[in-house]
């Protein structure tokens, strides 16, 4: 198989696992506003969203919140993460892989930046970024909206058909193809259809990516 000139991951749920303790906070905190979802419910309604899209989501499920309730959230969500979240396992062997063959790599994410340095900081991770991390709001385009993709591929002077994106949510699964990327979707927790139905190759662990990817 070729391999890719750009592969573009995801962060939450590919990088670092913080999906879990992501959803926790939400759970919390729309508790407080008589909206009950276990942080499993959570995870499986909200996973890969903005904080914008969360919070619609909510309130049609009959959350009564402010548009400001973006930044309530956030700080919810800080406080779980910053108790530590692990890197997914195997990541580190296929950042390793794709340095060795020479294959550029960036970061693509619907997260704010901050919440991307606090994750990401304490294993190196963040460091090891530095000057490739592209949030949706800073683009002010969050996925399934290519831009971001189309954007990170331009600044490195990609073609979208050289690149591949790694996503664990059907929003960015979407996002590659609105962006004519192949994709390869993540998923750990047993739901490979929900990001197949969006065209991606689904894999379960890490360890499966370096030969998708052409490097073994």
């Amino acid at each position: 198989m070729t391999q890719p000139k750009l592969v573009l991951f995801d962060c939450d749920g590919v990088l670092v696992d913080t999906e879990l303790a992501g959803s926790v906070g939400i759970s919390k905190n729309l508790a407080q506003y008589g909206l009950h979802l276990t942080p499993m419910e959570c995870r499986d309604h909200f996973v890969g969203g903005s904080l914008e899209s969360v919070r619609d989501k909510a309130r049609a499920m009959g959350a009564t919140l402010a548009d400001d309730w973006t930044k309530e959230i956030s700080e919810a969500m800080l406080v779980e993460l910053r108790k530590g979240v692990d890197l997914i396992d195997g990541i580190i062997p296929v950042l390793d892989g794709l340095d060795a063959a020479g294959v550029a790599y960036c970061v693509v994410s619907n997260g704010p930046m901050h919440k991307m340095e606090v994750t990401l900081k304490p294993s190196g991770m963040w460091d090891r970024m530095a000057g490739k991390i592209y949030s949706a709001y800073t683009v002010g385009a969050p996925k399934p909206d290519p831009k971001m993709l189309l954007l990170a591929a331009a600044d490195f002077g990609v073609s979208p058909d050289d690149c591949v994106m790694i996503d664990d949510s059907p929003s960015g699964c979407r996002a590659a193809k609105n962006a004519n990327m192949r994709c390869i979707g993540f998923d750990e927790i047993d739901k490979p259809e929900r990001l197949a139905a969006e065209g991606a190759e689904v894999i379960s662990h890490m360890r499966d990516l370096p030969r998708k990817l052409g490097l073994t």
